[in-house]
């Protein structure tokens, strides 16, 4: 017997749908047995063990990772935490934010460990100083403690288009970084102090966190990269090795055998991230979202 072509897409559709429905409860019951949302650390059978998060790109919006650092900070069966950085920077107050979310993991007495990966520069240097040890590979891209701010200076080619941008203002400073003329002499001063500022406290960061005395982190907060073996040198980080020597070290802080059971950092199923794979969609962007044009945040970044 023939089965009509409406029929057909209709069987079909069905079927797509009861696989899509079983993958989908899949995912879920992968998610609660290796997700930091579970019970206990990936459920009550597996008991105590190391949890490891990821941060991974340009620190923009770190919500999600906030939330999982307090998920493993309630979670009685995770004993310690190893946060894996592979990120060349980002804006300040989102790292800040992570920073401050580390320590106060730290606070309930479950140690915390930096594992850093190819790149873990400024943003991402200034998240792993709030970790009680750093591990970094050899080769390992780190450090470029300094802040930065860029923004573009279009004003002769508005000029030879043709082209007038007129601002009104209230507040001599409120279209201070126009792309539509040269800065003056005062706002450079004004973004100098700023930036000064926000670079002090990156140097208190890492004198804290490391245990040095400013005077000596200034020495080398110049921005400049270096890699793990020159960071190993100048104590700005504890040892060499990759993420299962990081694992191994949390373990030994919390007092657990080794290899420890660890669980992974979860991973989430989004169909956006989906389609950019397969189908390249964005590129490979550096920047995540349009900034506003005149509130160009600073960046701690390589």
């Amino acid at each position: 017997m023939r089965v009509s072509h409406p029929r057909r897409l209709l069987v079909i559709g069905a079927a797509l749908a009861v696989y899509v429905g079983v993958a989908g409860l899949f995912l879920v019951f992968v998610s609660s047995m290796t997700g930091p949302s579970a019970g206990i650390g990936g459920g009550a059978f597996f008991g105590e063990r190391v949890a490891v998060v990821a941060l991974e790109g340009l620190i923009v919006d770190v919500d999600d990772l906030v939330r999982d650092l307090k998920s493993h900070r309630d979670n009685p069966a995770v004993r310690a935490v190893v946060i894996r950085i592979n990120s060349p920077g980002g804006v300040v107050a989102p790292t800040q934010e992570l920073h401050g979310a580390i320590k106060r993991l730290r606070e309930t007495g479950k140690p915390v460990v930096a594992s850093l990966g190819a790149v873990a520069a400024s943003g991402g240097y200034y998240v792993a100083v709030a970790a009680d040890r750093i591990y970094a590979n050899p080769g390992t891209l780190t450090g470029s403690i300094g802040v930065i701010m860029q923004m573009a200076n279009v004003n002769a080619l508005l000029k030879k288009v043709g082209v007038d941008y007129v601002v009104v203002k209230a507040g001599e400073f409120k279209d201070l970084g126009s792309f539509a003329r040269p800065m003056s002499v005062e706002e450079r001063r004004v973004l100098q102090a700023l930036l000064d500022d926000v670079h002090a406290q990156f140097i208190a960061a890492v004198a804290a966190g490391r245990k040095l005395d400013r005077a000596e982190v200034r020495r080398f907060a110049d921005g400049r990269i270096f890699s793990g073996t020159q960071a190993k040198e100048l104590r700005m980080v504890d040892a060499l090795g990759g993420l299962e020597d990081a694992v191994d070290g949390a373990a030994g802080l919390a007092g657990l055998p080794k290899p420890p059971k660890v669980v992974g950092p979860r991973r989430k199923f989004s169909l956006v991230d989906l389609l950019r794979n397969e189908l390249g969609l964005f590129g490979a962007t550096a920047f995540p979202r349009a900034l506003p044009m005149f509130k160009t945040p600073l960046y701690l970044m390589d």
